[in-house]
This record gives C-alpha cells, sequence and structure tokens, in this order.
C-alpha cells in the first residue's frame, strides 16, 4: 500500500500550496486584460473537473468515463434551478453538487462489481442518457439550444458585469482552493488509502478487509459532488448551459490534463490544465494546426515521461538534489 501521510511531506506540501495560492492571488494585479483573466477563470473550473476526475481514474483506477456527465448535471441543475424554478443562486448552486452526487450514486448500483470495458461502457451510457434527457426535456433546458442568462452567484451587492472579471477571478480561486484542499483531504483519508490499496492488489486488499464496492461507492460520489459543484460555478459565470459538455470533444480535453499530468497526482492534472489551456491560447493564430500540434506535444510528452508532468518533476527534483555525504 503506498504511503501517504508524513509529518515532513504534509508540511512541505501545505507551504508549497499556500506559495501557489498567494502567486494566484496577486496574479490579476499584473495581468489587467480581462480576457485573460477569463482564461485563468476557466483554468481554475478546467483543473477540479479534471482533478476531481483523476480521484477514481488515477487513485482508483475505476474507468468512470461518464464522470463529465456529473459536470453536466451539475451544470444544468443550476441552469434549470435559477432561471425555471427562481431558486436562489447559492441554494441552486449546493442542491447542483448534491444531485451531481446523488446521480453518481445511482449509476454506482450497477458498476459495483463490474471491471474494466464493463465500467466504461456502463458510465459512458450514463453519460448519454442524461444528454439525451436534457435534450428531450426542451421546456426546461432548452433542448439543443441550451440555456441562457443564468444568473451569476451574488456576493454582498457585488456587479460582477462592469469589474473586468475581478471579482468572478477570486470567487473561482476560492472554488478551485476549496476543491483542491477537499481532494486532498480525501486522498490522504483512510478511505484514499483503502482506494488505492484496491487498484494496487484487490485480492490482498479485500482479504484484510476492505470493501471494493463501498470504496468504489465513497469515490464515485464525493468525486461527483465536486465535479457537480464545478459544472454549477461554471454555468454562474459562462451564463449559459449547452450539450457541448457531454461531446467527445470536451471529454477528451479535460481526459488529456489527465495523462499529461500525470493520473493519480491530482496536482498533475491542474498543472495540466493550466499549461495546456494557456499553451493552447499562444497557438490561436495557427488555425487547424492548432490540436495537431498539441497532441504532437501530448504525445513527446508522455514518450519521454510516461507517468506524465509530474513524474517528470519528481525525476528532475531527484536530479538537482543534493547527494547525501558519504
Amino acid at each position: 500500500m503506498r504511503k501517504f501521510t508524513t509529518y515532513g511531506s504534509w508540511k512541505t506540501e501545505a507551504l508549497a500550496g499556500l506559495c501557489a495560492i498567494v502567486f494566484l492571488a496577486l496574479l490579476p494585479f499584473v495581468i489587467t486584460d480581462s480576457y485573460w483573466r477569463h482564461i485563468l477563470i476557466i483554468v481554475f473550473i478546467y483543473s477540479i473537473a479534471s482533478a476531481s476526475w483523476d480521484l477514481t481514474l488515477g487513485y482508483g483506477g475505476i474507468f468512470n468515463f461518464g464522470h463529465l456527465a456529473f459536470f453536466g448535471i451539475g451544470l444544468y441543475s443550476y441552469g434549470v434551478l435559477t432561471t425555471a424554478f427562481g431558486v436562489w443562486p447559492w441554494f441552486a448552486f449546493a442542491a447542483a453538487g448534491a444531485l451531481a452526487a446523488a446521480a453518481a450514486a445511482l449509476v454506482t448500483v450497477p458498476i459495483l462489481r463490474l471491471k474494466g470495458i464493463y465500467i466504461v461502457l456502463v458510465t459512458f451510457g450514463f453519460s448519454q442518457l442524461i444528454m439525451q434527457i436534457i435534450v428531450s426535456q426542451s421546456d426546461l433546458t432548452g433542448g439543443t439550444q441550451g440555456i441562457v442568462r443564468i444568473p451569476n452567484l451574488p456576493f454582498a451587492g457585488h456587479n460582477f458585469i462592469r469589474d473586468s472579471r475581478f471579482g468572478h477571478y477570486y470567487m473561482a480561486l476560492l472554488f478551485f482552493t476549496l476543491g483542491v484542499i477537499a481532494l486532498r483531504a480525501f486522498v490522504r483519508s483512510r478511505s484514499g488509502a483503502a482506494l488505492v490499496a484496491l487498484k494496487d492488489s484487490e485480492e490482498y486488499a479485500t482479504s484484510r478487509g476492505i470493501s471494493m464496492a463501498r470504496q468504489r461507492f465513497v469515490a464515485l460520489t464525493f468525486s461527483a459532488l465536486i465535479a457537480g459543484f464545478a459544472g454549477a460555478f461554471y454555468g454562474a459565470y459562462i451564463r449559459t448551459a449547452s450539450v457541448e459538455v457531454f461531446s467527445m470533444g470536451f471529454a477528451s480535453l479535460i481526459l488529456s490534463t489527465i495523462l499529461l499530468g500525470g493520473a493519480g497526482t491530482i496536482y498533475g492534472p491542474i498543472c495540466a490544465a493550466f499549461v495546456l489551456t494557456i499553451f493552447s491560447e499562444f497557438l490561436a493564430d495557427t488555425g487547424a494546426y492548432r490540436p495537431m500540434i498539441i497532441a504532437l506535444v501530448i504525445i513527446v510528452v508522455m514518450l519521454v515521461y510516461p507517468g506524465g508532468l509530474a513524474a517528470g518533476a519528481r525525476s528532475l527534483m531527484r536530479q538537482v538534489r543534493p547527494r547525501k555525504a558519504g
């Protein structure tokens, strides 16, 4: 079983995280262009979506290819509750996460004892089912046209429209920080250790009294809760909801961040989300060549470091770390 917690590693991680948050908090004073602030807000959202998927895919080895359906459920739940039923946005935000978690609990039941490709088929089918339900209920969801004019999340009467995305940036940073803390806390918990133990050796873990069904249920539900909140926040920020979040293109983008960053790391997919999104913006003038260049970069990184950017960072740290005398 992997060793998760030592006091020293916890202190190092907390210090590095604090430095990163301080840096990100000061960034809007340097980047004054509202478009680049928008890009960073999107990166925060995508980071949490990919990190929450990494919890089940990377740590648990559960091939859950319907994870972004929970993102979509959060998005549409928030949109429908606020526009069709007039629910206060913060209540709708909480309900969106809860509904995504409830949907995960529902889909977990048929996959508790399944493995490999069978989990892929069930979860992918679930994602397509949710998309078809959304499209068919056009009176509430707008069908293929989606939902527009979704309300922002209010905060102390602040006007988010005329502040050059300053307020949204800090709200997204807060959500991003809380999401990372929650995911890392889960990974460091007994449930996280049990999840990895099942992935590393299912027979040994179950012989030690670890319930595969229970750990899968807990992990999938928790990751869906985080993804649902990410989807709701995305809707509150973009103010539209579209079935494109159920597309293979969006799933491929988020999955690419996990593979490029390094599955089973949490921080790897987050770093990859920053790198891919910002790098993609710099390639905007390349037109149709942009996805090919990005794909080539991902392939090269994966060939050099099969474990992704996280493996590359660990290798670099080992090289620069001074050798102990003797």
